[in-house]
């Protein structure tokens, strides 16, 4: 049982003083944020009255911004501290209120920008007092050939609620309504849902993970027409705010945000095409390792080595992590070691905590992290992961002004694999243990086999049934799996039994109502690999360069801050660099075996 937060060693917990000392300080800043609000109303259509008037709006917004972003990081942070804590609770609402109401009294400068003389603006620019805010300009501005008039923006903005139904509408389905049937282990009846599946799938009885397979997706089969409305509606929807804004197509409108080149998503398809049988290969060992005449879906997710008990208390974890980023240099290590003794970290689970782990923080903060630590390998390789994310928002924040101090989505994962990269090789060079290696190889496959593997097969999935819709044809439940198995088969290869009720798995994910968003955990685990191999293998240039990517933030846009890493995502290279390394690993794994 969890103890309560107060009966936990404080040097174990974060200080949240670098946000607010107190809850008073923080109603003094949320009462100092609300009476600003009617100061933004003298401003309204007078953006471009000239350079003094621009840098002030841009200037009271970010200040704005930059205590609203204090307040809701406080709040929620506290809140996650004990969730039944309804006083924090309360302090969310507030923010979020305050927040909705801030948002509302600034809305004007964008379109301002976006509807005013693109020269006017760009001469303002030339002035030195201007000039550092040229980058957030241009990025504003580049959505001028797809901003309507206002009065179908605002069409648009009523209807978004309404859009939101297909997407809603699965979650309420999927995670309230479906009711799954128990399975039996041993003696034992477990009530199967979303949370036990996997584990399920994980464990050694073949006869449970099968009996668990079927009736899981049996549920789905029962609901599949309705899976596929709602799916086919989200594709709908998605194609429609394309045309709105004039995109050539749903994808291009998805990745115009962070402005990544359409070239990039299809460059990682065709370079996992182009090393499928890496994974045709791991996936026929696997059926030999377990033994299978044939290997069905419910065989995928069993751990290959078991009674390996590879356990890494916190402080050796500690240890463990930053020897492993000690590659990176003393004054890499310098700042980590700070985390450890300066309240970064909240590291044991108590009682009401939020489960699970992050990283937050806000631009005048410590990058904090959350944990909820038991002593597992899988706990460690949290811990550096989540470090990863921490000393990226650390250099950005070091390097950039407040307007540049965060990092686009499209690079965000990449700086926390990067750390899981480095401790994986550091772990694989230093284990001498035939069974401990073999049980590190297979972990480390798994996370390709699920990032980049079974990501890209997303990925692909959501091209090939957005085109499909584009060019005029139906989603049905029907074509849905037909595609999916299709998919399956290609990126499985010979080894593994598709079946029907694998083709239905489309019914279950999520991530096929975030409009092309899952293509980036496979392009910043292939970029983190790149840049793990060049830290190791080219030392300090490689290394600055990297330095130079964690510093960047948002100060140009995500594919040229990782091309000046050396990490060119518009080239299949870091794919096939980073599937070079899924194949080593293969292939170190038959030859342990063979031993």
């Amino acid at each position: 049982m969890a103890k309560k937060r107060e009966a936990l060693d404080p040097k174990y917990q974060w200080d949240l003083s670098s946000l607010y000392p107190s809850d008073e300080a923080w109603e003094k800043d949320f009462e100092k944020l609300s009476k600003t609000l009617p100061e933004f109303e003298s401003f309204k259509g007078h953006v471009l009255d000239d350079v003094k008037t621009l840098k002030t709006v841009i200037e009271k917004i970010s200040d704005g911004s930059r205590t609203m972003s204090s307040l809701m990081t406080y709040a929620k942070m506290k809140s996650d501290e004990n969730t039944k804590n309804t006083h924090y609770q309360s302090f969310t609402a507030r923010v979020e209120s305050l927040i909705g109401q801030y948002r509302e009294a600034t809305s004007f400068l964008v379109p301002e920008l976006i509807q005013g003389d693109e020269k006017k603006i760009q001469e303002f620019m030339k002035d030195d007092s201007l000039s550092m805010y040229q980058q957030h300009i241009d990025n504003i501005l580049r959505a001028r050939p797809h901003t309507l008039s206002q009065e179908a923006e605002n069409l648009l903005a009523q209807a978004s609620e309404m859009m939101s139904t297909p997407s809603n509408a699965f979650g309420m389905l999927s995670g309230a309504d479906l009711k799954f049937p128990s399975v039996k282990k041993g003696d034992e009846e477990i009530d199967l849902s979303h949370g036990s599946f996997v584990p399920l799938l994980m464990e050694k009885d073949r006869d449970l993970r099968e009996e668990t397979y079927h009736k899981y997706y049996g549920v789905y089969e029962d609901h599949k027409n309705v899976f596929a409305s709602l799916l086919a509606s989200e594709v709908k929807k998605n194609i429609f705010n394309a045309k709105a804004r004039k995109h050539p197509s749903a994808r291009a409108s998805a990745l115009f945000e962070n402005n990544i080149p359409e070239s990039v998503y299809d460059n990682l398809i065709n370079a996992v095409h182009a090393n499928l049988d890496a994974l045709h290969e791991y996936i026929s060992l696997r059926k030999e390792m377990l033994g299978v005449d044939v290997l069905k879906p419910f065989d995928l997710y069993v751990p290959l080595i078991d009674d390996v008990d590879m356990t890494f208390e916190y402080e050796k974890a500690k240890e463990t992590v930053l020897t492993s980023l000690s590659v990176l240099g003393d004054d890499y290590t310098s700042v980590v070691e700070k985390s450890f003794t300066d309240g970064w970290i909240d590291v044991y689970e108590n009682e009401g905590k939020r489960s699970g782990a992050y990283s937050w923080g806000t631009y005048d903060s410590k990058p904090y992290i959350m944990l909820n630590y038991h002593d597992k390998l899988s706990d460690m390789f949290t811990l550096t992961h989540e470090m990863g994310h921490s000393m990226h928002s650390y250099y950005t924040r070091k390097n950039q002004p407040f307007v540049y101090g965060h990092y686009s989505i499209f690079v965000a994962e990449v700086a926390s694999t990067t750390n899981e990269a480095l401790l994986n090789k550091y772990l694989l060079d230093k284990v001498t243990d035939k069974k401990e290696k073999l049980y590190l190889l297979n972990n480390y496959l798994e996370n390709f086999r699920g990032t980049v593997f079974r990501q890209t097969m997303f990925a692909e999935f959501e091209r090939e049934i957005h085109s499909m819709v584009e060019s005029g044809k139906a989603l049905t439940s029907e074509s849905l799996s037909d595609i999916y198995r299709a998919l399956n088969e290609k990126y499985y290869g010979k080894d593994l039994q598709v079946d029907d009720q694998l083709s239905l798995e489309w019914a279950r994910i999520p991530h096929f109502y975030y409009n092309f968003y899952v293509f980036q955990y496979a392009t910043g685990f292939s970029s983190a690999e790149a840049l793990a191999n060049k830290i190791v293998e080219e030392g300090k240039p490689a290394i600055e360069a990297y330095f130079d990517f964690l510093g960047a933030g948002c100060s140009d846009y995500p594919i040229e801050v990782l091309k000046k890493a050396g990490v060119d995502m518009t080239t299949p290279e870091p794919v096939d660099q980073a599937l070079a390394t899924f194949r080593n690993l293969v292939k170190e794994m038959k030859s342990l075996l063979a031993e």
